[in-house]
């Protein structure tokens, strides 16, 4: 459980990144007190075990409940292990792939037996004189145990003693219940098989002296298989001679018990099988009263083969070879003949032993062989610790390696935000359209929840050959997206090194950059220049398809075409047309006339910045827009949707996220030639007169409009004042 706020009097260091404080780690202290930080500073509370650039048989050993999660409690219980067993819980924020033996706290029960353990692999291994050891070491299992067939696993192979007697003992165990195979794959006996294969060995003798000096074995060594060919058919036969009981009792019944006939139909218009099912349901022959049984002619094909096994291995030896019939009462007395060694068969006790034959069963128990079994079960009992503290070694191993990339990747995200690291979930690097971003997620797909964090998200189905296809979000947060679209190809470079096929499958659209925004209205103004052109062309062409068509059509057939209706007279421009025309015009006028003549009172050195004003004008919005949304960009969504339990705000403002993407700069020094012996040099030529030709006549017009308003004192499109006649003198008054 954790308290609201941070308990405990560790003095805890923060630092900022990214507008984000986060906790600091760097001495075992920090380590060691972690469960006592509050919750809430931390930045992650849950991440998922698989999609992370981080060894899953390590996340694996966290995620205790195997939920597929790893949560906080989960992870200080992994610190508290680990710690536990280091002389210095710091050496788990060093990331080191090596353990020092000398780190591991050899002065607790656990520790002492790490050691041990620990230089045993490394014995077995061949490398006596090391000092350390490795996650390669520590999970060579094959090679660590296969150095000591005794390796507290408390399987017993063959090679596990020298002695012959043993050794075929111990294959005579696995022959009879089964082998179990050990921590090197080798195949041997465990303790509670070898007790098994004792007591069966046991049972079985006993079993067989229940028949000495007993009637059981009538026909000697065949009387076992007598007995088997006789329970074969018993069931078959009783039901013979039953119907040939009910048919005696009433010769009625003699045609319902010998089926109809067209029960015969039905199976003669089949695929006729010998062991069909249909034949193997009918009587053992045909049913008459008191009718002996045959048992070579005469019979169900589909049981004539147990019949004749019946006949070679029970009859015959008893009645003699050329009895080919049987009556009830032969049967019954055979039945009874039987009887004794088919209840003893029965009670066979030890059944799994019987293959060995009872002169080797005796031999066994007569040997001392499970007296030195029991020895080397003791043997490697004693082991047991030893060897089971081996996994314990690999986990210690795989902490001290791996613990500290996790721990900054889950109590703080210092990996992401670091100069020369990169964040666990940080999947490699794609160069598409100019630009590399380091900013690649693996998912499981797009996810809505994603365009919450207002990145620009273009999500790639990367593929390489020998490997499953993987999905990428990749965050672009520099340059603009005018070529970013769904089907275009990149190359993903994953943190291996290998190189995978990309190509986008969808985007969550989002600003990239306040200079994409700056651009953004004039490039929406040129798309729908471009688009209304292209509309207008288009319905031209179609316009003049259409009358190319009815031309053609009024020639093909001149001769049958009805006299042409006189042309209808043109209409007459309406007056008040005229009158709304001149309206709009005029106002057009007037109000190009107020631009000009505001332009005409500026100085010449007022223009451009009249002209920067303008662009501002029209850019600002979508500039406010872009730089509140960029403002807004967090991490948060993108990873929740890729199971992580985001706690703090992973903020990718402008300067950060022009660190994650790059765009293309040519290198320092380079030298770049500008002729370009394809480029359009006439057209190059024609826009640049064009350009000229337009400042020319804008500061032509100025300087008229001015010489014109010095010279008459108004502007050419102002009316001249109207003269008036003075007044006349006013009359004087009379006297």
């Amino acid at each position: 459980m954790f308290s609201k706020a941070s308990s405990g009097t560790h003095p805890w260091k923060f630092f900022r990144t990214g507008g984000l404080d986060q906790v600091s780690l760097t001495t075992g202290a920090d380590l060691l007190a972690l469960d006592t930080l509050d919750q809430k500073l931390w930045v992650a509370l849950s991440c998922p075990v698989k999609g992370l650039e981080l060894d899953e048989k390590t996340l694996a050993l966290i995620d205790s409940d195997a939920d597929g999660r790893i949560r906080v409690p989960e992870l200080l219980a992994a610190v508290k292990w680990a710690a536990a067993r280091l002389n210095d819980a710091g050496d788990l924020l060093r990331g080191d792939a090596a353990l020092p033996i000398a780190a591991i706290n050899g002065t607790t029960p656990e520790g002492a037996i790490l050691v041990s353990s620990a230089k045993q692999i490394l014995i077995n291994l061949g490398k006596k004189d090391a000092a350390a050891i490795t996650v390669a070491d520590a999970a060579d299992t094959a090679k660590i145990f296969s150095a000591s067939p005794l390796n507290g696993d408390g399987v017993i192979p063959p090679e596990a003693t020298d002695q012959a007697g043993v050794q075929a003992l111990i294959k005579d165990i696995i022959a009879c219940v089964g082998g179990t195979a050990d921590r090197t794959g080798s195949i041997g006996v465990t303790s509670e098989q070898i007790d098994k294969f004792f007591a069966d060995l046991a049972a079985y003798v006993a079993w067989v002296e229940q028949s000495a000096g007993k009637e059981i074995a009538i026909l000697g060594d065949g009387t076992a298989a007598a007995v088997t060919a006789l329970k074969a058919v018993r069931a078959k036969v009783d039901d013979y001679f039953a119907r040939t009981k009910l048919a005696a009792f009433d010769g009625r019944a003699l045609g319902a018990l010998n089926r109809s006939e067209t029960e015969y139909l039905a199976i003669a218009a089949k695929d006729m099988k010998i062991t069909a099912e249909e034949v193997a349901v009918f009587p053992l022959a045909a049913i008459a009263a008191g009718k002996p049984l045959p048992l070579l002619e005469g019979v169900n094909p589909a049981w004539a083969a147990a019949l004749t096994a019946f006949h070679a291995q029970a009859v015959a030896p008893l009645y003699g070879a050329d009895k080919a019939t049987l009556t009830a009462a032969e049967w019954t007395d055979l039945n009874a003949r039987f009887a004794a060694c088919e209840t003893w068969l029965g009670g066979k006790a030890g059944g799994a032993v019987e293959k060995l034959g009872l002169p080797r069963i005796r031999e066994i128990l007569a040997s001392t062989g499970r007296a030195e079994l029991a020895r080397l079960v003791g043997l490697d009992k004693k082991l047991e610790p030893e060897f089971k503290a081996i996994s314990d070694v690999e986990r210690l191993v795989r902490y001290h390696r791996d613990l500290r990339t996790l721990l900054h990747n889950f109590v703080n995200f210092a990996d992401l935000y670091s100069r020369d690291r990169l964040a666990s979930f940080q999947a490699g690097t794609l160069f598409l359209d100019s630009r590399s971003t380091e900013l690649c997620i693996r998912v499981d797909g797009p996810n809505p929840l994603a365009a919450m964090s207002k990145v620009y998200i273009a999500y790639c189905s990367c593929t390489r050959a020998g490997s499953p296809a993987m999905n990428l979000a990749a965050c672009f947060t520099q340059g603009d997206s005018d070529y970013l679209f769904v089907g275009r190809h990149g190359v993903f470079y994953d943190r291996a090194g290998r190189d995978w096929d990309a190509v986008i499958t969808s985007i969550a659209d989002n600003p990239i950059s306040i200079r994409q925004a700056f651009w953004s209205p004039y490039k929406k103004f040129i798309r729908m220049v471009e688009e209304q052109v292209a509309k207008r062309a288009a319905a031209a062409d179609a316009e003049a398809t259409n009358r190319l068509s009815a031309a053609a059509e009024l020639t093909a057939n001149a001769d049958k075409a009805a006299p042409a209706a006189p042309a209808a007279a043109p209409k007459k421009i309406d007056v008040g047309t005229v009158a709304a025309l001149g309206v709009a015009v005029g106002a057009i006028g007037g109000a190009v006339g107020a631009v000009v003549t505001g332009l005409a009172k500026l100085a010449p050195w007022q223009l451009p910045l009249v002209f920067i004003a303008l662009m501002l004008v029209i850019s600002l919005p979508s500039m406010a827009i872009a730089w509140l949304k960029l403002r807004q960009r967090t991490l948060g969504p993108i990873l929740e949707g890729n199971g992580w339990a985001v706690n703090g705000r992973v903020k990718i403002n402008i300067p950060f996220g022009t660190a994650l993407t790059d765009l293309a700069v040519l290198p320092p020094g380079a030298q770049r030639s500008l002729e370009d012996p394809y480029e359009d040099k006439e057209a190059k030529k024609r826009r640049r007169q064009a350009l000229l030709l337009v400042v020319l006549l804008l500061i032509a017009a100025a300087v008229v409009i001015r010489w014109y308003r010095v010279k008459t004192g108004r502007y050419f499109w102002q009316s001249a004042p109207v003269a008036t006649a003075p007044a006349a003198p006013a009359a004087a008054p009379a006297k």
